[in-house]
């Protein structure tokens, strides 16, 4: 197979459009049931709408993620209202998380929300996660945690003001006896951020599950390699890329 060219970097101030936010969600829903990380047809990925107004694409109720398509794709309001024909439902009590931060917090383009094994495990540790490893290292001071108040609904709406606080300027979130959740200016990076915080998940529980003593390094380490992996506007962009080419070879028809 003949190597694919290499990928244009992309200008971070262009704005997409709705098609290609379509086409890129997919693709993500795609990527986390690929990788094992969902919750049969719960949890959400979603992403904002470019123009005026709250306007996002969110995953139709029901469906596998390994179904979901651009075109099933529904656009909601600020309240989980769909602003199309949809033949198949939408949760708006699914999507109170999303909308908050996504009005709260301008870099939460897309957000991510997962429950999985491993996130949940580390959700209900007292310690959050631990810098273990190179990958978590990253994560130094990038994750915030979210005390639980139960099953996020419209009846809890000042829960909404506490996850944008406890969020502040971080990309991920662990909810604490719940899961994970993090954002993005893209798709790719929101995806980058989750891909990440759960390989850090996994790593943690797997090192835990020996019974051996857990080696942490300095905070001095710890710090200098956060600062090594620094952030910028196209974070996650590369492996994003590579990400699609494979779901375009495996999945193309996440793309109708």
């Amino acid at each position: 197979m003949p190597l694919p060219p290499p990928p244009i970097r992309p200008d971070p101030t262009r704005e997409p459009t709705e098609q290609e936010l379509r086409e890129d969600l997919a693709c993500a829903y795609r990527l986390l049931a690929h990788f094992g990380m969902t919750d049969l047809v719960y949890t959400h990925l979603s992403v904002r709408i470019p123009g005026e107004g709250h306007r996002f694409l969110v995953n139709p109720y029901g469906l596998l993620f390994e179904e979901i398509t651009a075109s099933s794709l529904v656009a909601v309001d600020a309240e989980g209202a769909p602003l199309q024909q949809t033949t198949w439902p939408v949760n708006p009590a699914g999507f109170v998380i999303h909308s908050a931060v996504h009005r709260a917090v301008d870099r939460a383009r897309c957000v991510m929300h997962t429950h999985t094994l491993a996130g949940m495990t580390v959700a209900a540790q007292q310690g959050g996660l631990l810098p273990l490893n190179q990958m978590s290292m990253e994560l130094h001071d990038r994750v915030a945690i979210h005390d639980y108040e139960g099953i996020a609904a419209d009846d809890n709406l000042g829960e909404r003001e506490r996850i944008v606080r406890d969020l502040g300027d971080r990309p991920c979130l662990i909810l604490r006896n719940h899961g994970l959740l993090t954002i993005g200016r893209t798709v790719g990076e929101a995806f980058y951020w989750m891909y990440y915080l759960e390989q850090s998940c996994r790593i943690q529980v797997a090192a835990q599950s020996t019974g051996a003593p857990l080696a942490l390094p300095p905070l001095e380490m710890v710090q200098r390699v956060r600062e090594q992996a620094a952030d910028s506007p196209v974070k996650g962009w590369l492996p994003w890329q590579a990400l699609k080419r494979k779901m375009d070879r495996e999945q193309p028809d996440y793309r109708d």
